[in-house]
Parts: C-alpha cells; structure tokens; sequence
C-alpha cells in the first residue's frame, strides 16, 4: 500500500537551507518553488502569512508523507479544531502552477501590529 502523501506550501524556517527545515526533511518526497496570494509579517524568529488579494509571498511546495504533516503541525502547534492555534491549517492553490495544497496561516487581526516583508520572501527578507 502506498503512503499517503500531501502536499504543504512552507515560506519560512521550514524552507530548504532554513532553520527548521529538517523537521520535515526525513519524510519530503517532492519540493517545487511556488508563490501564493497574500502578505508575510515578520514575527521575529519566524514569518506569518496572511491570506490576501494584495501581494505575493514566495516559497516551496513540499510533498511529504502523513509522519511529515504531523512533525509540520507539531511545529507549528497546530491541533485540528483547536481554539488556541497560532497557526490555521488551510487549503491554497500557487498563483502561477496548478499545484494546491495545505498552508499554514495566521490571522490578520494577529498580523496587525507586526512589520510586513515587503519582498514576499523569508529568504529575502531583508530586501525590498
């Protein structure tokens, strides 16, 4: 039987090369760059994305095994209905390939107070 796989949009530390990447690391199968509508706030150590119609945030879209979704929402203190989520999981589709997956996002009233990335990039966050 194969594994389930399922497809994460990641635009911060779980980037290839970044902090966290090697939480997921061990059950990716697939990674392909990708962007999605919306804006990234620095929170310090990590990126928010917020959903929008306004700006682009660019990223990676990994495919990784049910254990790599997990070690995902372990990170991310993601519990599926929780009410005390920092993150939401949802589903997003890229702005400019037909891949569609889950992302995790934060919500703009929590962004509010936070510097945005005008470049749209973790990796470039230091740019405009």
């Amino acid at each position: 039987m194969r594994p389930l796989l399922y497809r994460v949009f990641v635009y911060g530390t779980l980037l290839v090369g970044e902090a966290n990447h090697f939480v997921a690391a061990p059950y990716i199968r697939d990674i392909q760059p990708g962007k999605v509508k919306g804006r990234l706030y620095d929170v310090g150590a990590y990126p928010a994305l917020v959903v929008e119609e306004e700006g682009e945030v660019i990223g990676e879209w990994f495919t990784v095994t049910e254990e790599g979704l997990q070690a995902m929402d372990e990170l991310e203190e993601y519990e599926e209905g929780g009410r005390h989520n920092e993150y939401e999981r949802v589903w997003i589709k890229d702005l400019e390939q037909p891949i569609e997956g889950y992302v995790y996002i934060y919500l703009k009233s929590k962004a509010a107070h936070l510097p945005l990335i005008p470049s749209g990039s973790w990796r470039h966050r230091h740019t405009n």
